[in-house]
């Protein structure tokens, strides 16, 4: 007897349909699974096998042969369990003929007939959504992912006997629904709060202009100067997500199995941190097909390095390309995918390698060691960086200082307010933020006066900036504008950007 069964494969973040398709017919007993499977699904024969007569249904005695359609797409991990399962007992006639018609299903067996969750369950059910399927089986503990694809309707599947009821028409069950609304309610509870930072204004205000716009930021300064207490902090001052920015995060964490069970919905801009000793692969994604890496993790949100010169040099250069597509390429033998990794990159680095360059007389380091030292971040990278800001060593008053500093809370009111502005500007060129516009839009949006103009001028020639140079100081001054609520780029706001370009030509030449 033949019949099929609708799942799912994954290629990046999107889903491919496919049809497990079984024909069961007289011969020595064999299963034969064919559809270019990998080694996790080839073994799902033996968990099918005993996950059906340990739920207490008989195996066909008979060939048995399962096509993964269509066959030239490389079929990867457990999912396929459950829906070769449900084919075979369909099959066998256990199961009712036609039974799983306008149904997706996914699921790993246990050797009991326990159905486990599997990666990537948001990301299949939204696939087949927009392919026209309606009805979902899925993993009980996947339920909270996959009801987050407003219309589809959820059913959820503890086990294998459950199944077969549900499908035989023995178990009502209704569609699994989850309050979206609810889950996207943020807590703040246990956020860090910039009123926590002792001094570093400068700093603060670099760091607004970098969150409203999107912008890349270095902070250069000595050991103790409060880099990576900012750093931690930015993500309290960054604009909200919108739901779909959270479904499109959610699917990558989705993936790469970093969903939590009982957060379903990513809500919050990532934080990623990667260690000085991360590889290029771990930066951009890897495998024999390759799964996100940090900058894909990092979608939507910030990547921090700390400690930047100390990073790989091939690990830096491999983030240039992904740091102008907002995207990443991977290319293997079983195929090309292509992961997004629109991210903000936050670094931080000494001046040199005691880190006291500047701070008194603490450093000792020769002209040759600190040219070495800060030679190891290109020049083609840290034109990337929009912003480069001075945090100096703080103060004793700083410390001592009983009042709070400006709270994460007020700073992200005025970030939210020129995000709005933005949004509104932007509405119909299909970008969010200054930092993503192009040379076109750049001479619409961003238009000098006279006095304007010969100040960037003049910027331009003493600080032998580049195209890209250039074009960044314009973005990141139309962020400042915004921040003022003001319309035109001032004087005022190109000052203030050179400013945080400066310091690439003093610390690297």
């Amino acid at each position: 007897m033949f019949s099929v069964i609708k799942s799912c494969a994954l290629m990046g973040i999107d889903g491919i349909i496919v049809d497990v398709e079984t024909d069961i017919s007289n011969g020595l007993p064999a299963v034969e699974i064919v559809g270019l499977p990998d080694s996790a699904v080839k073994e799902s024969k033996e968990r099918v096998r005993t996950a059906i007569k340990n739920s207490g249904f008989e195996f066909p005695l008979k060939r048995i042969t399962i096509n993964l359609a269509p066959a030239d797409i490389r079929k990867e991990g457990p999912s396929f369990d459950l829906p070769i399962a449900m084919a075979v007992l369909e099959g066998g006639g256990m199961l009712p003929a036609g039974c799983g018609n306008g149904f997706m299903v996914m699921g790993e067996l246990s050797l009991d007939g326990g159905i486990r969750a599997v990666n990537g369950v948001l990301p299949m059910v939204y696939s087949g959504f927009k392919c026209g399927i309606k009805k979902f089986a899925v993993p009980f503990e996947n339920a909270d992912e996959a009801a987050l694809v407003k219309g589809a309707e959820i059913y959820p599947i503890k086990n294998l006997k459950e199944l077969v009821d549900f499908f035989r028409g023995n178990k009502k069950s209704e569609p699994y629904r989850v309050d979206t609304e609810n889950i996207f309610e943020k807590n703040d509870d246990d956020l860090l709060d910039f009123a926590d930072v002792k001094g570093q204004e400068n700093v603060k205000r670099a760091m607004e202009i970098a969150a409203a716009g999107c912008h890349n930021l270095l902070m250069i300064g000595p050991p103790g100067s409060g880099k990576t207490m900012l750093a931690k902090r930015l993500p309290t001052i960054m604009p909200d997500l919108t739901f779909e920015e959270c479904i499109e995060i959610t699917k990558i964490y989705s993936v790469a199995g970093l969903l939590k069970n009982k957060n379903a919905l990513i809500n919050k801009r990532p934080f990623r941190s990667p260690h000085h000793t991360v590889s290029a692969a771990a930066l951009t994604g890897g495998g024999r097909i390759p799964h996100p890496g940090e900058i894909s993790l990092a979608h939507k949100g910030a990547l921090f390095l700390d400690e930047l010169p100390e990073f790989k040099r091939n690990a830096l250069e491999i983030m240039r390309q992904p740091l102008e597509d907002k995207c990443v390429t991977i290319a293997r033998v079983n195929g090309t995918i292509t992961y997004p990794s629109d991210f903000m990159l936050v670094a931080a680095m000494n001046p040199c390698p005691c880190g006291y360059l500047g701070d008194g007389d603490k450093c000792r380091c020769t002209a040759n060691e600190i040219a070495k030292y800060t030679g190891k971040i290109s020049g083609p990278l840290l034109d990337r960086i929009d912003i480069q800001v001075e945090a100096s060593s703080i103060k004793y008053e700083d410390l001592e200082r009983g009042e709070k500093a400006e709270s994460s809370a007020k700073i992200k009111k005025r970030v939210a307010a020129a995000h709005k502005i933005q949004l509104e500007r932007y509405k119909n060129d299909g970008i969010q933020f200054n930092s993503q516009l192009t040379p076109p839009l750049i001479e619409k949006y961003c238009v000098l006066g006279a006095k304007e103009k010969a100040v960037l001028k003049k910027a331009f020639e003493r600080l032998n900036l580049s195209a890209r140079g250039y074009h960044k100081i314009l973005k990141a001054a139309r962020t400042a504008a915004d921040l003022e609520g003001s319309e035109d780029i001032t004087v005022k706001h190109l000052l203030e950007i050179i400013q945080y370009r400066s310091l690439d030509r003093k610390y690297m030449m």
